[in-house]
């Protein structure tokens, strides 16, 4: 959506006064995911509409830029609440890969019955299906096969980069990271080639097994509790996932540093709001990145477009401020419900579309004007009505199992939490 995977109500540590006190980022989350909707549902309904908003604002970028602001915001806080990297990836696996195999098997399911198809279909089986499963795909140089998936990739690179932070203890200095990435947009956005590994000598089918190989070395190091093994892992996460995104990414490698940058300006922001670095270190750090984000793109990015991309970062930035100052303590019901249930409902909204409209009491029906924005409507409702029945089941459900797991493998293993004098210890 990227993606959604910052579960507040896990992170909060389920309790109603957290819950109530990070409900703003639900309803950011919940605005963000209506406009990815909005973008792809106009392809369908509206299309005169989008055609007169494309040149100005690009809705599906917006609605990424938001869930990337809030993601930044608060995974890594729930990382250092933890304290553990064990129990923080136990509850990242059991929040998304559960929601992503309902989606992928209806994927499937659709693809058999001829109403949908999945992409990359051409492409090596084994390797694609080995980069799904890291979640890693799109700086694996593999199609989506959900189109929606890409976001997922820069939400795991992510998480590996701050896993990497964390445990060689510079998990503080985000400031200076989403600078950096920034920096690195407009200076080597143009410079470093994309898919380079992938399209190599090596072929895709290497790089995935290779990544995977690292990975899981890593996070088995990272995890194991054993402080040498957990800095060798971690770094082992880091440079992994600083080759892939520099070196292998299937978009403009501009927009990969931009996408961090944009992650670790939230994490900034998070330590702002507790004392952990001056107001105005935060306010000139998301100054900077907003600024050298856009030059990025300008440089870079020439089919992008001046315009929507200087409107789409400028809203998202604002939308991020602006849910701060006005919802931190009362959010509007619908937009945090909405928030909620998002992580659902982007990944769902890709295939639910055609669906949805091939229904013959549906096709028939003309897609201009009032009844276009009639059938938007009912999309939206039939879209939630699932997204309702999917987080009832398949995502609250599976965040429970991962917290037990998490408890059971600290009584079974001990606690692999790094000393509290480390500074890991957020001050949520």
């Amino acid at each position: 959506m990227p993606a959604q995977a910052s579960p507040t109500r896990e992170g909060a540590g389920g309790d109603a006064a957290s819950q109530g006190r990070l409900a703003w980022l639900d309803a950011l989350r919940g605005i963000a995911v209506l406009f990815v909707v909005f973008d792809h549902l106009n392809l369908y309904v509206l299309p005169t509409l989008h055609q007169v908003i494309a040149p100005w604002f690009d809705a599906g970028k917006y609605g990424v830029m938001v869930f990337f602001l809030v993601s930044g915001y608060i995974v890594p806080a729930s990382l250092e609440r933890k304290g553990s990297v064990r129990r923080f990836w136990v509850s990242r696996l059991f929040r998304l890969y559960p929601m992503w195999a309902v989606t992928i098997l209806a994927a499937l399911v659709l693809t058999g019955l001829g109403l949908s198809g999945l992409n990359g279909a051409a492409q090596h089986p084994a390797a694609s299906t080995l980069a799904h499963m890291l979640m890693l795909q799109d700086v694996l140089g593999v199609d989506d096969a959900v189109s929606v998936l890409w976001t997922l990739s820069y939400e795991m690179v992510f998480y590996l980069l701050i896993t990497c932070l964390f445990v060689v203890r510079a998990h503080r200095r985000n400031a200076g990271f989403a600078i950096g990435f920034a920096a690195a947009a407009v200076a080597l956005g143009g410079m470093l080639p994309t898919q380079a590994l992938s399209t190599g000598h090596s072929g895709i089918r290497v790089v995935a097994v290779s990544a995977a190989a690292l990975v899981v070395a890593g996070l088995a190091a990272a995890v194991s509790g054993h402080r040498r093994f957990q800095v060798a892992g971690g770094v082992l996460l880091g440079a992994t996932a600083l080759i892939l995104v520099s070196f292998n990414s299937r978009t403009w490698v501009w927009e990969s540093f931009a996408i961090l940058a944009w992650m670790f300006t939230g994490t900034t922001i998070y330590r702002a709001e507790h004392g952990q670095v001056s107001k105005k270190t935060a306010a000139v750090t998301a100054g900077l990145v907003l600024v050298l984000t856009v030059t990025g793109g300008i440089l870079h990015s020439y089919p992008w477009g001046v315009m929507p991309g200087m409107a789409t970062y400028l809203l998202a930035a604002a939308t991020f401020a602006a849910g701060m100052v006005l919802w931190r303590r009362r959010a509007p019901r619908f937009l945090a419900w909405t928030g909620l249930v998002s992580y659902s409902a982007y990944l769902l909204h890709p295939l639910l579309l055609p669906v949805f409209f091939t229904m013959p009491w549906i096709s028939t029906i003309t897609r201009a004007g009032p009844y276009g924005g009639a059938l938007a409507v009912a999309f939206i409702a039939c879209l939630l009505a699932c997204c309702w029945a999917s987080y009832r089941f398949v995502e609250a459900p599976a965040q429970r199992a991962g917290r037990w797991l998490g408890r059971w493998l600290d009584a079974r293993l001990g606690s692999d939490a790094l000393p509290r004098n480390d500074g890991s210890r957020s001050a949520a």
